[in-house]
């Protein structure tokens, strides 16, 4: 079998589709003829090279997520990094030797290697996934990226300058993130995600795991001289709740952001002195008896298998004429 066989048989070398791949091989071609046309090139003449060797390279590294062609390049920062990014730009939308033709895409490239200011050019079929994605990286890079002045009216093509990035293996990761979550079709917001459930559903599924207690039967239990594990009833209300309908006297107040890391025996560093066991008593209460089902579980979660919370909150153990301090 010949060599040109074997090549035409084999995988495609770049990674890409047969389709990318065949465009590739006829720019490549293209240039080997353009490099015999003459021996003297001006400046521009060089740079329109480059900028089409810089689209190419991006075009190899294209990835796809419904059906837009993505993908990020880096390179070596030029003098007037703007111009030549719109360059490579032109390339790309003129879908050399058919390259991109009929196909969506997304493609970000940066250029690096010039101190603390370098640039990052966002280009696409789609203005909407362009702008997208823009305003996804300023946010991914806060504070190290923004938007020149004058940007394309069309809104295909975006530049930014960028400054205090050296484009580490980090933050080349984050931008490729950036352009995955960009190129997908956006989902309708009405429909939820596969996978995804409501929170009734996961106060539903929380609740099955509880043997919640009733404001009476939580009282018993605080009193109950027999139970030989010790039981701690806590306030997860933020303090504005506390302040507007007063507390149980002797509750213990941890709040729910810090609730796993005060209970959690396995975090030594900022756990409860008390909470250096496994089979604490745990009664967990809030306003009106919802957000505690779910602090319970998560409690359970951690491995305190006796948590539990109160049925209606504290307004329920204050409608029972329990005791309540009213002036916290």
């Amino acid at each position: 079998m010949s060599s040109s066989s074997v090549q035409e048989s084999s995988p495609t070398s770049y990674g890409v589709s047969p389709a990318i791949e065949g465009g590739l091989r006829a720019l490549h071609r293209k240039d080997v003829d353009d490099d015999d046309v003459a021996s003297l090139r001006t400046l521009d003449n060089v740079r329109d090279q480059v900028a089409s060797h810089v689209a190419v390279r991006a075009i190899r590294k294209l990835k796809i997520a419904d059906n837009t062609h993505y993908g990020a390049a880096l390179t070596l920062s030029k003098s007037d990094d703007a111009g030549f990014l719109h360059l490579v730009a032109t390339h790309l939308a003129s879908n050399p030797s058919g390259i991109l033709k009929d196909k969506a895409y997304l493609i970000t490239v940066a250029t690096t290697g010039a101190g603390d200011n370098t640039s990052l050019l966002i280009c696409g079929s789609d203005p909407n996934k362009v702008q997208r994605a823009a305003l996804l990286t300023m946010s991914k890079f806060i504070g190290h990226i923004s938007p020149l002045a004058d940007q394309d009216p069309a809104g295909t093509v975006w530049i930014g300058r960028v400054r205090g990035l050296a484009w580490n293996g980090y933050d080349e990761t984050a931008l490729w993130d950036v352009l995955h979550k960009c190129a997908q079709e956006l989902v309708d917001p009405s429909r939820s995600p596969p996978g995804s459930r409501g929170i009734e559903e996961i106060l539903e599924t929380a609740r099955t795991r509880l043997h919640r207690l009733m404001p009476e039967q939580v009282f018993t239990e605080l009193r109950d001289a027999d139970i030989k594990v010790p039981v701690l009833l806590v306030d997860i209300r933020p303090a504005a709740q506390r302040k507007t309908y007063g507390q149980i006297p002797g509750a213990m107040i941890i709040e729910r952001n810090v609730l796993e890391w005060r209970f959690d025996p396995r975090y030594a560093e900022g756990r409860l002195d008390i909470a250096t066991r496994y089979d604490l008593r745990v009664i967990v209460f809030c306003q009106e008896g919802y957000t505690s089902s779910l602090a319970a579980a998560s409690l359970q979660d951690i491995g305190l298998l006796n948590a539990t919370d109160m049925a209606g909150g504290f307004k329920a153990w204050k409608d029972a004429g329990l005791p309540v301090d009213l002036d916290p």
